[in-house]
């Protein structure tokens, strides 16, 4: 059984391709196009498929168009018909509108024909799966938990913000949906942008939350968001204000809104710490209702929200559930795979053989690795030990490429397409961000680990799987932090990535080596770009390389020096 899974809908867009119920390929359509999030979340571009992701996934797999058995696409337009109530407070034609809707739908009815012009007859072979519903059974069915709760936050679905549903043997069953404006993922995007930055830079307003202070705006920022016995959190339409660019509301509450790269005043910091806050609390309020109505000790999150790292710690140390699981892709890009096997799970599909690692996106031989060096004018050395190479080069301070193997899938590198560097040096971060990354240098990087002596390292409380992905942020154990200033934030915490031997064994080896020239057992770990989406090949590692500082790039067992 052969079932390609699809998200184009608003934005993230990505690809999966399922074989007898195994997720065998997935990757996002950015790290083809090098356009950051595939494309913008526009009305007139749902059928804008992830072309590259799908030629990927089928070519991977060696599945021809007439070989795949059924297509499911993360959207349900029908129930998007039914459901959606539109919005005044928005602007002519676009998101809420009745001309805006009515080209949305016209564009999400015409996904078939773009991909029978693609596909040919297997685009007859298309069910459309609700997008919440995608988000959830991205997390429950990898997570192999015989039941779980399940929560789901985002922006929006069909007419949804939330979801809450209960998983089992017979499938996913949901148990109450909260609709638009009531909003977790919307309330980030706006107050990222009040903040200055851009509707995607939710990653910037959580890391500027450490720096604040949540006391000073607790009882303004109810006014926009607050937490509610009856219905867990509700979001305040009038002060939200989603769909127009104004901050008048928000502005009366809080202070003047940041222009972008004007200089961040004391308020900003503390509007951030007041959203997190107010995050943590709106989720335990869902989580305690999730525990009072679904038998299980186990939690499932997914959503752009589940990307959280502050709250997903919150939720997973609060006590109300033994277990959790979060994916590596809980945003829209992880939809595709959701979407695949839920319809895998309708059709009665092989169940239980759901894999749940990242490493799911291209890989490159080592013919294709000389053939891009030699492109460039560039000769690699040969190394009979890279990993021991580049681990010598990293205790010596160097800020290392390091590509290797299937790329992740999901925001987050987790040792296959990194940038590594000596966490115990606090200069590091400011080296990687201004100088590297070119982004702001409130920005934390984040540590991967060796899983053995990590619970020496920092506290990570109850276990998780999750903790592979890096989606938590654990305080560092007392009298350790001090030794990798680089990783940590500015609150004490690191967003911990776990490294086991056998899901990772080149990147253990590498964190192995580091440990015993050093004594540390961590490396600094950043995502292997440049205001960029993540490389993807060979070509995009070495662009990357020489428009930067990095002082070596790693494709394989061939590197190069900046020196050299």
């Amino acid at each position: 059984m052969r079932i390609l899974g699809i998200n184009s809908v608003y934005h993230e867009s990505a690809a999966t391709l399922l074989v007898d119920g195994q997720v065998v390929a997935a990757a996002e359509e950015e790290r083809f196009s090098r356009i950051k999030h595939a494309k913008p979340a526009r009305v007139d571009n749902a059928d804008e498929l992830p072309l590259e992701s799908i030629r990927y996934c089928l070519e991977h797999a060696a599945v021809k168009p007439e070989d795949i058995d059924a297509i499911a696409y993360s959207f349900d337009p029908d129930l998007r018909a039914r459901e959606f109530i539109l919005d005044d407070k928005t602007e002519a034609g676009d998101w809420g509108t009745e001309q805006g809707e009515k080209t949305f739908l016209s564009h999400l009815r015409s996904v078939p024909d773009a991909l029978a012009a693609h596909l040919g007859r297997a685009a007859q072979r298309l069910t459309f799966v609700p997008h919440h519903l995608s988000h959830a059974a991205s997390s429950f069915y990898p997570s192999r938990f015989e039941d779980a709760a399940i929560l789901v936050a985002d922006g929006i679905g069909e007419a949804a913000c939330t979801l809450l549903a209960r998983g089992d043997k017979n499938g996913i069953t949901i148990l109450r949906l909260i609709p638009f404006p009531h909003s977790i993922g919307f309330v980030w995007e706006k107050i990222s942008k009040y903040l200055g930055f851009s509707e995607y830079d939710a990653c910037k307003a959580m890391g500027l939350a450490a720096y604040g202070d949540a006391s000073k705006f607790k009882n303004a920022f109810s006014q926009l968001m607050r937490v509610e016995s009856a219905s867990g959190y509700a979001v305040d339409k009038a002060t939200a204000n989603f769909r127009l660019p104004d901050f008048e509301r928000l502005e009366a509450l809080f202070g003047p809104a940041r222009k972008p790269d004007a200089p961040l005043e004391s308020h900003h910091y503390d509007v951030a710490a007041s959203l997190q806050v107010a995050t943590d609390e709106a989720l335990l309020a869902l989580a305690q209702e999730l525990r009072q109505v679904v038998d299980s000790d186990n939690l499932c999150l997914a959503g752009g929200v589940a990307l959280n790292c502050v709250s997903n710690v919150a939720l997973k140390e609060v006590g109300l559930f033994s277990n959790i699981f979060i994916p590596s892709a809980p945003h829209d890009a992880g939809t595709a795979i959701g979407a695949a096997l839920e319809l895998n799970q309708r059709i009665g599909g092989p169940a239980n053989a759901v894999s749940d690692t990242p490493y799911l996106g291209p890989e490159y031989d080592d013919a294709s690795i000389v053939a891009a060096y030699t492109a460039a004018g560039l000769s690699p050395e040969l190394s009979s030990s890279p990993a021991l190479e580049a681990a010598r080069m990293i205790a010596a301070g160097k800020i290392v490429a390091w590509f290797q193997g299937r790329m992740e899938f999901g925001p987050r590198a987790l040792g296959n397409r990194s940038l590594l560097a000596d966490p115990r040096s606090s200069a590091t971060r400011e080296m990687l961000n201004v100088k590297v990354k070119h982004r702001e240098t409130f920005r934390p990087f984040a540590p991967s680990i060796l899983a053995e002596p990590a619970g020496e390292w920092f506290e990570l409380g109850r276990p998780s799987p999750s903790y592979d992905f890096m989606l938590f942020a654990c305080q560092a154990a007392a009298g350790c932090g001090e030794q990798v200033p680089a990783v940590l934030h500015e609150d004490g915490t690191a967003r911990v990535q776990l490294v086991h031997r056998e899901r990772n064994p080149t990147f253990y080896e590498l964190i192995s080596h580091f440990a015993d020239l050093t004594g540390v057992p961590m490396v600094l770990n950043t995502s292997f770009n440049d205001s960029e989406p993540i490389v993807c090949t060979p070509a995009d590692a070495i662009a990357t390389f020489r428009k930067t500082r990095i002082d070596a790039l790693f494709i394989g067992s061939r590197f190069v020096t900046r020196e050299s």
